[in-house]
């Protein structure tokens, strides 16, 4: 039998849609009573400001496993892959991870606008959990990747955004992952850039790393996964072939 490579039980997460700033005095009576755990006589936040963005979420994809994550925009997939890597904390449940995770959700936002793609490639790479010297030696196989080299001492505040998306995934899908998780990963490039991520994703699943990819191109996941999950409402309704979890997004939408 396989092992877990990604195990969620219980995952929620739970957000106030109330954005007014409070008084001082509300804080430190909400302070009071969390220590004290009496009930409120007033609510501190009305039922309807509460918004469970994903909610009593279990599942356990295992080693070498290839799964995609389906759902309409609002369903909760970016915040229940931004918990399973530790981006934010879930409310409640918990995710174990086996192995070294690499996500690549939200492209470019850790890079530094006033730094050239040169450095970003090594800070990127040090966040990512690389050494200097590992990056130095994978240096030129990330630029080619990228295929930005021409802008690679110009700061990246001067790079479009489908340039910056292309080097931050050229230097993640040069970290070797255990596990990979993958938002919108169509959604990154031009179309020969797109091939190259795909053939990139397709290598590191034959050589068994657990791949979990969030995607709207249902025709793709079909050839490419053997698991699917939907997500409806932040919860998860189909959990299984990956045909079952296409047909009931292709359902829904």
């Amino acid at each position: 039998m396989r092992e877990p490579a990604i195990q969620a039980t219980g995952l929620g997460k739970l957000y106030s849609l109330d954005a007014r700033p409070k008084r001082a005095h509300e804080a430190i009576e909400r302070g009071i009573r969390s220590v004290l755990r009496r009930p409120s006589r007033q609510r501190d936040t009305a039922e309807e400001d509460l918004f469970w963005a994903v909610q009593d979420c279990s599942f356990t994809i295992q080693k070498g496993e290839v799964a995609a994550l389906l759902g309409r925009n609002g369903a909760g997939k970016s915040v229940l892959l931004k918990m399973l890597s530790r981006i934010i904390k879930p409310t409640t449940g918990k995710a174990d991870m086996s192995g070294r995770l690499v996500s690549l959700l939200e492209l470019g936002s850790g890079f530094h606008p006033e730094m050239t793609g040169r450095e970003n490639v090594f800070l990127n790479g040090a966040v990512l959990g690389l050494r200097r010297s590992q990056v130095q030696e994978r240096f030129e196989d990330i630029v080619e990747f990228a295929g930005i080299r021409k802008f690679l001492d110009v700061p990246v505040k001067c790079y479009s955004s489908g340039m910056s998306m292309r080097l931050a995934f050229s230097i993640a899908a040069h970290v070797e992952a255990d596990i990979l998780i993958l938002d919108e990963i169509l959604a990154v490039g031009d179309a020969p850039f797109q091939r190259k991520c795909l053939d990139y994703i397709r290598r590191v699943a034959d050589r068994g790393t657990t791949i979990f990819i969030v995607s709207h191109d249902v025709t793709f996941v079909s050839d490419f996964c053997t698991r699917g999950l939907y997500l409806r409402a932040g919860r998860l309704v189909v959990d299984g072939p990956i045909q079952d979890a296409v047909g009931a997004y292709q359902d829904q939408v």
